[in-house]
């Protein structure tokens, strides 16, 4: 297994703060060697620039990793953790630890914002001698402000619109402001961003992986248009200059990215996931499965956030965001099995969609692995597992395979494969550097089919069909809900997907008395659900006391105003 060292991710600008200070401040000289007036003057500038931008991605702590955020958030998953482990617990039910929890989640976003505005207000100081890399460039940092903002306003609804790098007290947005500036930063990045296919991307410019494309843009386009209009029940996607993005201008991006971006579907839907580059877990052997890896190899893949060796805990160099914090918390509690390592045991899963997938459906073990049942291709994992490990809550016997820690073995030690191949750090809380996944070509071609494509079944059934099921000749949207449930299980998308379906209060009073051990006794589980929250998140209170009031408050977390 090769893997390019990626430093984007490590590497972050000067923060450059120098605007809001007058230059006669102490009498002094300037104490960083660059201002936000001098530094971007270099395509090198920029290119350091959308590193920090992009380094605003990955969270240091895994209990606020949107992933995982959004899955106890589901009806998928359940809290997990330890018996002490309030906080995912919280997030399962709808509740919260304390008035300041989702400050990381919240304010790393805003970290992000910051660095793409400043690049964007400073971009035409930048000579550049390559007209495709300039526009590769401004469309990147277009591309990260939308994903910036739609995460944030995903999570917490509409927040305040900052365009400009600099201190400003602002209310909340409305939801057509926030969104109408989304899609047109969506709308310049595509346009700005070459269509360069993905094997040419991959071969001649090998360092752009983990950087958005042209297709990233024309997919987060679509992602976008089906939130707000499912949502907000609206039939067009405002933009910020006036006008709108209608669907069939979607469908024609979404097109785009699906007929010339050089993506497709892996031939096995298993090859995705680091579990199949482990010869000696016999589901691997036995299926005959070989990983695609993050080198390029991948076709799948459209973006993912990528991590490094370089995780640490005491040096600005080293930081624990540079490893794969999901991973480590979705891991088997104090307990590993090759190639199954340990973690922090979050988001267990949720009998149901274990049940809820067709016979003969391989992503149903591509995703899960269960421990209920011994299985000759799980190995001696479900003979050998410990129920009640560490105190473990909400068990189920279900876990998620497709972002868990993915051990080996050296000898008679067992180890994370990142740290046989490349030497990382000796701490299994540093192990993990997988990709997270946040675009994948399925996802696309699902998008597709619920917009209406006059391609909509073939694309439906595309990835129907690799999942070893029969086509179906006219697929619903009721069949497309089920396909997205199988397909981007633990993706971080079924909690957006309910709630633009206006379905998650109807899927939450489905988990009712679902059977579970904490803390190895027997228990029942019933999901909760608060639909005055209308799904959304509270802002930290730190953030409403500052804007003394400006800012308000998520509605139904009103007490935390």
């Amino acid at each position: 297994m090769k893997k390019t060292i990626y430093f984007l991710y490590i590497f972050v600008p000067v923060t450059l703060l120098a605007i809001s200070c007058d230059e006669s401040f102490l009498d002094t000289k300037n104490l960083y060697e660059k201002s936000d007036e001098s530094y971007y003057k270099t395509p090198a500038d920029i290119e350091e620039a959308l590193a920090g931008a992009y380094a605003a991605l990955p969270l240091e702590a895994g209990k606020y990793n949107p992933f995982i955020v959004s899955e106890l958030m589901s009806d998928d998953c359940f809290g997990g953790g330890g018996s002490n482990d309030l906080e995912a617990q919280s997030t399962d039910a709808f509740t919260l630890p304390s008035e300041n929890y989702y400050d990381e989640l919240y304010g790393k976003n805003w970290q992000g914002i910051l660095r793409v505005n400043l690049i964007i207000k400073r971009f035409d100081q930048a000579k550049y001698s390559d007209e495709q890399a300039k526009n590769q460039a401004l469309g990147e940092a277009h591309f990260l402000r939308a994903y910036f903002y739609f995460r944030l306003s995903q999570f917490f609804g509409p927040v305040p619109l900052k365009l400009e790098p600099a201190p400003a007290n602002l209310p909340r947005a409305t939801a057509e402001e926030m969104y109408g500036q989304i899609a047109s930063d969506l709308k310049k990045a595509i346009e700005l961003m070459p269509a360069i296919d993905y094997q040419t991307f991959v071969n001649t410019q090998i360092n752009r992986l983990g950087h958005a494309s042209k297709w990233a843009a024309e997919a987060l386009m679509a992602r976008v248009f089906l939130f707000y209009t499912g949502y907000y029940e609206k039939t067009e996607l405002p933009l910020a200059e006036g006008g709108s993005v209608t669907k069939n201008q979607v469908i024609t991006w979404i097109d785009d990215c699906i007929q010339n971006s050089g993506h497709d579907l892996l031939p096995d839907f298993r090859n995705n996931w680091l579990y199949s580059s482990v010869q000696r877990y016999p589901f691997t052997k036995n299926n005959g499965l070989s990983w695609a890896g993050e080198t390029g190899g991948n076709y799948e893949t459209i973006w993912a956030i990528k991590y490094s060796p370089y995780a640490g805990w005491n040096s600005p160099s080293q930081k624990l965001s540079y490893s794969n914090q999901h991973s480590l918390y979705v891991g088997l509690r104090q307990q590993a099995y090759v190639p199954f390592g340990q973690g922090w045991g979050m988001g267990t899963v949720n009998p149901q969609l274990w049940e809820s997938f067709e016979p003969g459906d391989i992503r149903r073990e591509g995703s899960i692995l269960n421990v209920n049942v011994p299985d000759p291709d799980e190995g001696n994992i479900p003979q050998q597992f410990i129920w009640g490990s560490d105190n473990q809550m909400h068990e189920t016997g279900y876990w998620q395979k497709k972002y868990m820690p993915i051990y080996d073995s050296i000898g008679k030690e067992i180890k994370g494969v990142y740290f046989i191949q490349y030497g990382s750090p000796n701490d299994m809380q540093l192990w993990n550097m997988q990709d997270d996944v946040l675009i994948r070509f399925a996802d696309v071609l699902l998008m597709g089919a619920e917009l209406g494509s006059t391609n909509a079944t073939e694309y439906f059934n595309r990835v129907r069909t690799r999942a070893g099921l029969d086509p179906i000749a006219s697929p619903t949207l009721e069949d497309i809900k089920r396909e997205r449930r199988h397909e981007l299980a633990f993706e971080g998308l079924r909690h957006f997907d309910l709630l633009r379906w206006h379905d998650a209060e109807q899927a939450h009073s489905l988990v009712v008395n679902i059977p579970v051990k904490n803390v190895g006794i027997d228990a029942l589980y019933t999901d909760t659900y608060r639909p005055e929250t209308k799904g959304f998140l509270p802002i930290p209170k730190s953030e409403i006391t500052l804007s003394e009031g400006v800012l308000e408050q998520t509605p139904g977390w009103e007490e935390y105003q």
